[in-house]
């Protein structure tokens, strides 16, 4: 990594949103008869009216407040598909579900070759709709207790190379527009410097940025709010991009910081373009906040500076990074020592 990339990584409420995943599939021997159906199927004949008053979900999802409506909307839709496949059994609402038909829904999604990060989200929202059950005198026992499924090891964050950041950050092409280079680089810098996610850059409001104490008011996950740096190539970029700002921002946005050629928020796939416009290789905005961490990790900052910086409520998500980090390292000492 350069010095002027170390440089922008370590110059490192108003908005919610969230997630959860879960830990071994049941054996064969754990699954009463054939995991038969398909979990997802859906019966033409349900009145889908009817199997969320059977269920209760309408008020299940009025419990997930600190949830954003894309992740209220995945859990009622992994709820719904539970139900609609145990009915099947005969398990007309919460109360009646028992372990063993979980382990079978959990079965039949292994057979149906579900991925198992799918599955793990699925019984996630199983435990979060269970245990909500529970409290409410819903069912009588929660049915997920002890099933646990394996997440697997999920693929390490891909990090940026030196080639890919130096195109992020290249000179204005003299055919761009000046605002559209100049609103460009902001944000690449924010991504990068700053490592926070794509929805917390779009929904940036005027009131957020400190350009004179070099940080940002971040709402993150679960209308938790954060405060981060912002590095110093980062607060340049910004305040020429606001200098320009009026030019495609219209004032029906309100305070947002950035908006889209068509005068509209910017949105997350706005920021895919703009990356794929700019980088040298195909890259997704996670990788930056990505690559923010592993620089910082790689620069020596403290794990928990770490985590709180990229708004994790828990610290072992921050800990991928680590070895991400060590594997660069490893992967450098056998390219360069001679006696790796």
């Amino acid at each position: 990594m350069s010095g002027s990339h170390a440089a922008r990584a370590s110059g490192a409420g108003r908005r919610p949103r969230s997630a959860t995943a879960a830990t071994e599939h049941p054996r064969a021997d754990d699954v009463e008869g054939p995991a038969d159906d398909v979990a997802g199927d859906v019966n033409p004949d349900d009145d889908v009216a009817n199997l969320d008053e059977r269920w209760h979900t309408a008020d299940f999802a009025s419990s997930l407040t600190s949830l954003a409506d894309r992740s209220v909307a995945a859990y009622l839709s992994d709820i719904r598909l539970f139900a609609e496949w145990v009915e099947r059994l005969a398990m007309q609402g919460p109360a009646d579900v028992t372990r063993v038909a979980v382990r079978r829904y959990v079965a039949n999604l292994t057979t149906r070759q579900y991925a198992r990060r799918s599955i793990a989200r699925k019984v996630a929202a199983l435990r979060r709709y269970f245990a909500w059950a529970l409290r409410r005198g819903l069912a009588p026992v929660d049915p997920t207790l002890g099933v646990q499924i394996s997440a697997g090891a999920g693929r390490l964050p891909r990090v940026l190379g030196d080639r890919d950041l130096e195109s992020l950050f290249a000179p204005a092409d003299p055919d761009e527009p000046e605002w559209r280079h100049r609103r460009d680089l902001a944000i690449c810098e924010i991504l990068y410097g700053s490592g926070l996610r794509v929805s917390e850059v779009c929904g940036l409001r005027l009131d957020d940025l400190d350009l004179n104490g070099g940080a940002l008011r971040v709402w993150g996950k679960g209308s938790k709010q954060r405060r981060v740096p912002l590095g110093q190539p980062a607060v340049a970029a910004t305040s020429e991009w606001l200098a320009l700002r009026h030019e495609v921002v219209p004032t029906d946005l309100g305070d947002l910081v950035f908006g889209n050629e068509r005068g509209h928020q910017l949105t997350p796939r706005d920021v895919r373009r703009i990356l794929d416009r700019r980088c040298a290789t195909p890259t997704h905005p996670h990788a930056l906040r990505h690559t923010f961490a592993t620089h910082l990790l790689d620069g020596g900052a403290d794990l928990r500076a770490v985590q709180e910086m990229l708004g994790h409520s828990d610290v072992s998500t921050t800990q991928r990074y680590t070895h991400v980090s060590r594997e660069r390292l490893l992967s450098a000492y056998r390219d360069a020592h001679p006696r790796a």
